[in-house]
């Protein structure tokens, strides 16, 4: 009985500090959070669902819970619960944000025939890339080169306010990193993205 104790409260330990470590960066309400906006620029229909189905029941978990593993449990909720806490959200409504979002989706209009003709893409550092400037007539190249330059100025500025609302401005590149993998993911087809060796490839 003590060793099964003091195993549950080695499992528990490990657990905190699993937690801990966890709270530097919340990946996936940061994924959440950055999908919500992705969508909301780009305009997009919900990804479709991952096709993974939900764990059946098991018959097993109907049995008694060993009242050492209940104390262990208990001791990891009083340990690390302000942990728990930080990494639940991730706040993307301050008015910065705001602003931001809202440009990003008034240009999307402008961007979207450029994405479309694969002039541009999405670059793997979450930024828009100009892939091929021939797939644009020569009046509207300098527009287009305005239109990423002011893109990509308001995306620099979102992932570096992202991560300062939160009260990390040392996040700003894992923000980034989340974002630039959504962005590839929720790109409509037919749209151009490099992969992390940096070739454009289409989706």
């Amino acid at each position: 009985m003590i060793k099964k104790l003091l195993g549950y409260l080695g499992l528990s330990m490990v657990l905190a500090a699993c937690v801990t470590i966890n709270i530097y960066f919340p990946a996936a309400a940061a994924e959440e959070a950055a999908r919500e906006i992705v969508r909301d620029v780009l305009q997009s229909a919900p990804s479709e669902p991952s096709g993974e189905n939900p764990p059946a029941d098991d018959k097993r978990s109907a049995r008694p819970v060993p009242l050492a593993l209940v104390w262990s449990m208990q001791l990891l909720e009083r340990l690390v619960p302000d942990a728990q806490a930080a990494q639940a959200d991730i706040n993307i409504s301050t008015p910065a944000i705001a602003a931001l979002r809202k440009k990003m989706e008034a240009r999307q209009a402008a961007l979207a025939p450029f994405y479309r003709s694969g002039a541009i893409g999405f670059d793997r550092e979450g930024m828009v890339g100009i892939r091929d400037l021939n797939a644009v007539a020569l009046p509207q190249r300098n527009q287009l080169k305005k239109l990423v330059a002011d893109e990509n100025a308001d995306r620099k500025a979102l992932y570096r306010e992202i991560a300062r609302a939160n009260g990390h401005p040392e996040w700003e590149a894992e923000v980034r990193a989340t974002f630039a993998r959504v962005w590839v993911q929720e790109a409509p087809r037919g749209y151009w993205f490099q992969d992390a060796g940096g070739r454009w490839q289409q989706r």
